[in-house]
């Protein structure tokens, strides 16, 4: 895409320059950044980067993946101009499809992210027509008032790039996520000449990654990890098993060079893995000839010449190596004497999934290796020299800490104010910033929340089904069906269904019959004249029973009452 760019127009005196959060701050995931530029009641948008987060065990009862809500920027979807990636994570990626036809805006990505938009698209059968505008590594051009440049840093994934965001109101440079690898495997070394060169020119804000602004030092490269795995399959008797991110095309090429250095065959198993390797051969981050063999030829191959690369890195319970784990592969499986190595780092939320699985792999004879014992992995975010250096060669006037949870951003921020930086705000989702005119402070809120996405449908986190089924996964249900009369008589026999309850009480008695009792009782405690009122007679007995399992168990449990009306005495 040719560079397009027109003269900025000079700041009228009412605009504002301000950045709100829908996702990501406070939080590691589900990445939704707003930048508005204009006066507070006609600003224009732009959207950087679109993201899910997990479920969180328990709290998310059937939930598949969790969206930022967007409602603030849907009522302002005809100011929003577009929305630009700035890589291909999911965290990052992973709710536009799912979400754009409620914003209907432009996509801009680089080559390999636009690639795994497409593939992901073509998974759902290609039912939507997302514009995917494709735009160079490094290149720059215009969406809506923003004249937006990419700028190549390394990271965990092909192309991942910051952004360098020019408006009359200054120039604010979004980090995406990154770290300063001088030997990264995949894509080019950070652009440090053109970051000092924003410097120069003179930055207004850094929008900056806080994922490991608690750590000192600097995060180790990508080729040290890739030079251990090597070691660690050329010492391996048996099997090997790897599992990591499988975005992460630097690793996957790791892998692939230490089975072959060793005369080993690399095995895929995970349909992601290759969805990443086909649009990696594509783009050119992987060899034409990069060469794999299926899972189904596992079992044909001697133990010590597989190593097999495996989706579930993170405990996902239908990948790979939970499934191995389980020893429900149709195709893959590990014996005792067999290693599994965990080349990555378990993300929060997912640590009790993660050892469940390195627990079954241990209790089958597997060995299991993790990045606690052996360079198995290394991180893709700044540690705390790489952000001193940062802010070393850009010199902002604000810093703004993103991508962290309240403890990462507040070290970040206090990094900051000891790097020189003059002005600091912290800010959680919701809390837009004002970056300029006049000094950077917090001036107005918007809504924020979570959406799930339930099978099919994208439902509300707060109220319904969710919220429904983590409260019959702590009480039960009961449910009473009866047969009256239009006089309100029983026309035959309660009929009850217990689910998550006691069968009986701490004495024997059976809770159905508890449940029964309560129903009788309640029905003569009501007048005649009374029970002739349905959603009278409804609400009593559901109330009575739930009344008597209380006294009985000591929880609440849901009590759901079906009236039939039939003809006759009863």
């Amino acid at each position: 895409m040719p560079e397009q760019r027109t003269q900025r127009s000079r700041p009228k005196e009412q605009d504002e320059l301000v950045f709100l959060a829908l996702g990501g701050l406070g939080e590691i995931g589900m990445n939704a950044y707003l930048y508005g530029l204009g006066p507070p009641d006609a600003r224009k948008w732009l959207m950087v980067d679109l993201g899910i987060t997990f479920p969180e065990g328990e709290d998310d009862p059937g939930v598949d993946v969790i969206f930022p809500d967007l409602r603030f920027i849907e009522e302002e979807r005809s100011a929003l101009a577009g929305i630009v990636i700035t890589h291909a994570h999911e965290d990052h990626i992973g709710a536009v499809i799912d979400l754009w036809p409620r914003l209907g805006v432009p996509v801009y990505a680089t080559p390999f992210t636009a690639g795994m938009l497409k593939a992901k698209l073509a998974e759902y059968g290609n039912r939507l027509q997302i514009p995917i505008r494709e735009v160079p590594l490094n290149g720059r051009f215009e969406v809506g008032p923003f004249d937006v440049e990419l700028i190549e840093m390394a990271h965990s994934i092909p192309e991942s790039s910051a952004l360098a965001l020019r408006t009359p109101l200054g120039l604010v440079l979004h980090t995406g996520d990154w770290k300063l690898d001088p030997t990264p495997i995949i894509g080019g070394t950070p652009d440090e000449g053109r970051l000092a060169a924003l410097g120069e020119e003179g930055v207004l804000a850094v929008v900056g990654d806080s994922t490991n602004a608690m750590r000192e030092g600097r995060s180790p490269s990508e080729r040290d990890v890739a030079k251990s795995l090597a070691e660690i399959v050329r010492g391996a008797p048996n099997r090997v098993a790897v599992t990591t991110f499988a975005s992460n095309v630097a690793r996957i090429k790791a892998v692939a060079d230490a089975a072959r250095s060793t005369g080993r065959e690399l095995i895929i198993a995970g349909r992601a893995m290759h969805r990443v390797i086909d649009v990696a051969i594509d783009t050119g981050y992987l060899p034409q000839g990069f060469r794999y063999v299926d899972q189904q030829q596992f079992g044909e191959l001697k133990r010590s010449r597989v190593v097999c690369l495996c989706t579930g890195s993170q405990g996902e319970p239908r990948a790979a190596m939970a499934r191995i784990a389980e020893n429900e592969h149709p195709d893959v499986s590990l014996d005792k004497g067999d290693l599994a190595i965990f080349s990555s780092r378990t993300i929060p939320g997912n640590e009790k999934a993660v050892g469940w699985i390195q627990n079954g792999l241990v209790r089958m004879g597997v060995e299991v290796l993790t990045d606690s014992e052996a360079l198995v992995h290394v991180t893709g975010h700044p540690r705390r020299d790489e952000l001193r250096q940062l802010y070393a060669w850009t010199r902002p006037r604000i810093a703004v800490p993103m991508h962290g949870e309240a403890r990462h951003l507040k070290a970040h921020a206090e990094l900051a104010r000891e790097a020189g930086v003059p002005e600091v705000q912290v800010a959680y989702n919701g809390e837009m910033v004002r970056l300029a005119p006049g000094p950077v402070r917090i001036v107005d809120d918007a809504p924020v929340g979570r959406l799930f996405r339930d099978g099919r449908l994208i439902v509300p986190s707060g109220d319904g089904p969710v919220r429904e089924r983590r409260k019959l996964a702590a009480v039960g249900i009961v449910i009473v069906a009866l047969a009256v009369s239009r006089r309100g008589d029983l026309a035959g026999e309660p009929q009850v269904v217990i689910d998550g309850v006691p069968y009986e009480d701490d004495e024997g008695e059976p809770m159905e019959d508890i449940v029964l009792t309560a129903v009788d009782g309640t029905l003569r405690s009501i007048p005649k004249d009374r029970r002739r009122d349905l959603e009278v007679l409804s609400e009593a007995v559901r109330r009575g029973v739930r009344g008597a399992v209380a006294n009985a168990w000591g929880k609440k449990p849901i009590v759901k009452v079906l009236l039939s009306v039939v003809e006759g005495k009863g």
